[in-house]
């Protein structure tokens, strides 16, 4: 055996076809399921023949487009003001001498505190119209009910808030990364605070804007948390609330068309991500980082400081602070009816009822098997994935990059859709399983523990592994007893960035639990369709105390990453 047949019989060249094709079923199988309940004729798991009458039937109504130009309207408005409530929080935790940065920048783990279904549920019962907290103090101290979340300016004020956080990380990166040259430059030539901002500091952070805007337009597109919260009850149609009427609000449910809608949905959602894309390359152009150490300056606000750091704190009490009372509020009502007679009957017999109750108790424990054993598999088999793209010059790497790009590119609703008609007749007896539901963890949320485990890899020095070849050790005794150890830090931090992902996950889950297998996710929302708001506030305050717990200690561990 010789030459390149040699080379495949290596371990890393063996790990590297294992590690490919895994991926390749992950995000291949439902893609191309999708497609294919597509053109199917008949039900879910049914015999049938291959049409084009699904696309005729969903392509042909007016009112596809209708919902398209809604989703379009509610991304692009979300997109738009998310980027304005970042760049205001960004320049003011970066570039100002603000008081409180420290707490001003929590902004940054705001995603993974509180799920994005349980912001959406905070807001409905703080302003809906008929019995909002917020209504009811305001009849009771002014004689008016002034707030009405059911319309597209509440469904996205929501999502803008939701987004909010991502594109904060994005454009405060930028931000510090700016060799502060420029500026001063144009301050020693005259110009003012305002004049440098809008003539140097943005139009360089440019790309970075036009990036968080992009990646949130495709977040906002794909999302189904704020909809079914918002979008449903106001009779908004969008995209993911059509797939969701298709294959469970309607009787009988029709998953070819849901596949359908689900295949328009991929289709704007990569054409945007490809955009988001060519963006971020753009990146280069617009570099002003060199070698030199430098600091970010700091603008003086004098005796603006404080109603500047005001403005800081009201948005972000309205990204998390606020909503996480309002459930706590909730949660300690004998039942639900915002008045001071209520209030003075507070109760914690919701947390009580919590430990009897048979319904809770088995969706924390799928969700907590779903969060430990699902983080798990997907945070080594990312660390598998990043030191073959990372740290090898495997011909072909590059593939297995672009195939975990794909589920981030991926909308929750269709891949569920896919998930359902690639696994009904599957060998293996996953569909209605919890493993079914592991399944859909793993992909998508793949390249976040990719993301965090790449970042730890990079920083290890190639002279480690050199040095371990020179004493006779093998690439498995190198990978176990060397990079292993110093991978630690990172594979942890995402384990538990992971674990809070799948603890609270409800776009797919809504679409793939079953009765026996049902997670923390769907729990809430149809709690909260119930009209059961007392323990659906009392398990989100609960969700919400775990996810603060694994990011204190995520952030923690972050902070050990190996030096090379």
């Amino acid at each position: 055996m010789t030459g390149p047949l040699r080379e495949l019989g290596k371990p890393v060249y063996l790990l590297f076809i294992v590690a490919g094709a895994v991926l390749a079923f992950l995000s291949l199988y439902p893609t191309f399921f999708l497609f294919y309940g597509s053109i199917r004729s008949a039900p879910l798991g049914e015999p049938g023949h291959l049409t084009w009458a699904n696309y005729l039937q969903v392509y042909s109504d007016p009112e596809t487009y209708r919902l398209a130009a809604n989703t379009l309207f509610f991304a692009a408005a979300a997109s738009l003001l998310s980027v304005i409530f970042a760049l205001v929080l960004a320049w003011i935790t970066v570039r100002t001498n603000a008081p409180f940065q420290s707490f001003l920048e929590l902004t940054a783990v705001v995603p993974n505190i509180m799920p994005s279904l349980l912001i959406a549920i905070s807001w409905v019962l703080l302003l809906n119209p008929n019995n909002g907290i917020l209504n009811e103090f305001s009849r009771i101290l002014f004689g008016i009910a002034p707030f009405n979340i059911y319309g597209f300016p509440g469904l996205v004020f929501v999502e803008a808030l939701v987004l909010t956080p991502l594109a904060y990380l994005i454009i405060a990166a930028a931000l510090r990364g700016m060799d502060p040259a420029f500026e001063e430059s144009a301050r020693t030539l005259g110009s003012g605070e305002i004049g440098v901002a809008t003539r140097i500091t943005f139009p360089l952070i440019r790309p970075a804007i036009l990036a968080a805007a992009t990646l949130n337009f495709v977040r906002a597109a794909e999302t189904f948390d704020t909809p079914a919260i918002i979008a449903l009850p106001a009779r908004i149609e969008l995209f993911t609330t059509k797939i969701f009427r298709e294959a469970i609000g309607s009787f009988p449910a029709n998953h070819n068309l849901a596949a359908a809608y689900g295949v328009g949905l991929l289709a704007l959602t990569l054409s945007f991500v490809y955009v988001y894309r060519k963006l971020t390359a753009q990146v280069e152009r617009y570099a002003t980082v060199t070698g030199k150490g430098f600091r970010p300056h700091r603008i003086d606000l004098r005796g603006w400081r404080y109603p500047i750091a005001i403005l800081a704190f009201v948005l972000l009490f309205m990204m998390v602070i606020l909503p996480f009372l309002t459930l706590v509020l909730v949660s300690i009502m004998p039942f639900y009816q915002p008045s001071w007679e209520v209030l003075q009957n507070a109760t914690f017999r919701h947390y009580v009822n919590m430990l009897h109750d048979d319904r809770i108790y088995r969706a924390f424990q799928n969700s907590l098997f779903l969060a430990v054993a699902g983080a798990t598999v997907c945070v080594f088999f990312a660390a598998i994935i990043s030191y073959l793209t990372v740290k090898t010059k495997i011909a072909g790497r590059g593939i297995l990059e672009s195939l975990a790009f794909v589920p981030w590119a991926f909308p929750g609703a269709a891949l569920a859709i896919g998930i359902l008609w690639a696994y009904i007749n599957f060998p293996i007896p996953v569909y209605a399983t919890v493993w079914i539901l592991m399944i859909a963890y793993v992909t998508r949320f793949l390249p976040y523990g990719l993301r965090s485990v790449s970042s730890t890899i990079v920083q290890i020095h190639a002279d480690l592994e050199e040095a371990s070849a020179a004493c006779g050790a093998g690439w498995l005794a190198t990978f176990r007893r060397i990079l292993l150890p110093l991978m630690r830090p990172g594979m942890v931090a995402g384990w538990i960035i992971l674990a809070t992902f799948f603890i609270r996950e409800f776009s797919c889950s809504i679409f793939l639990y079953s009765p026996g297998a049902e997670p923390l996710g769907p729990l809430l929302y149809f709690y909260y369709q119930e009209g059961t708001f007392g323990s659906m506030a009392g398990v989100g305050v609960l969700i919400t105390l775990v996810s603060v717990i694994f990011v204190i200690s995520s952030r923690g561990l972050a902070k050990a990453t190996p030096v090379g």
